[in-house]
């Protein structure tokens, strides 16, 4: 069922590697099973396997987890990006969650603050061929942030997206999610709600513009131009909504501080 090299049934013979008696499991020869693996990669596939197959059970330290899994429903775009944000939410492990400090620690999570740039890939089959492509992009730790759908079939990128330089900028998409995902790990349950409404106020925003986009390419004679200038679109709600966003939270913030004195305050 699967495409493999003519000689490697041969290599793996030559070297002995095969820890099986009576089958060939490509993980088993080539794959690892270490005990860095039961905290650092299982836990990750048992969770995004827990979310989408609930009624399988499963254990995060498993070194056997299924390598090919089939959800229980479709799974839509805002399922992918969850799972891609995700830190064990509802378990023990969850760093921001009720654990124990040795349970919250225990596991590496999805969504860290490593998250560099993240994407989803769509070609959508209900579309002219010109339009089917669509890269939902996200920039820094994706537990703090959203992804914006961007047309493929274009001949340049808008300018808060293409450019991040090392040196700190809150104008391009990068940095301003950064900025997004340090000040939310400051203070999870407070911030969190905010970002929850603002990535649902700004995935409504971005859905619709790609919708009315779609309606428009049919007649257009330009679809590089309409492309780019929805991605200019998409990019700007983005920053808006991130900047807005910004706001809330350092309004909020600052009225939690701990440098403050109660008397005549």
């Amino acid at each position: 069922d699967v495409l493999y090299s003519a000689d490697l049934p041969q290599f793996i013979a030559d070297n002995n590697l095969n820890p099986d008696h009576n089958e060939v499991n490509l993980r088993h020869i080539f794959g690892s099973a270490t005990i860095k693996d039961t905290h650092y990669n299982n836990p990750r596939a048992w969770y995004v396997q827990k979310f989408f197959t609930p009624d399988v059970k499963q254990d995060p330290l498993d070194q056997n987890l299924p390598f090919i899994c089939h959800a229980n429903r479709k799974i839509n775009i805002e399922e992918l990006k969850w799972a891609m944000s995700s830190h064990y939410e509802n378990t023990p492990y969850d760093r921001y969650g009720n654990g124990t400090d040795e349970q919250k620690t225990l596991f590496r999570p999805i969504g860290i603050n490593r998250n560099e740039e993240s994407h989803i890939l769509q070609i959508r089959n209900n579309v002219p061929e010109a339009i089917a492509g669509i890269q939902w992009l996200g920039f820094g730790p994706n537990t703090f942030n959203t992804f914006v759908p961007f047309y493929t079939n274009v001949s340049d990128t808008p300018e808060a997206f293409r450019d991040a330089n090392a040196s700190y900028n809150p104008n391009t998409a990068y940095w301003l999610s950064r900025t997004l995902g340090v000040l939310g790990d400051t203070n999870y349950s407070l911030y969190s709600e905010y970002h929850a409404q603002f990535e649902q106020k700004t995935l409504a925003q971005l859905r619709a513009i790609v919708q009315a986009t779609d309606k428009q390419a049919s007649g257009s004679q330009n679809i590089d131009q309409l492309l780019k200038q929805a991605n200019q679109q998409l990019s700007t709600i983005f920053i808006q909504n991130s900047w807005e966003l910004l706001g809330n939270m350092v309004k909020s913030g600052s009225e939690r501080m701990k440098l403050k004195f109660t008397i005549f305050d």
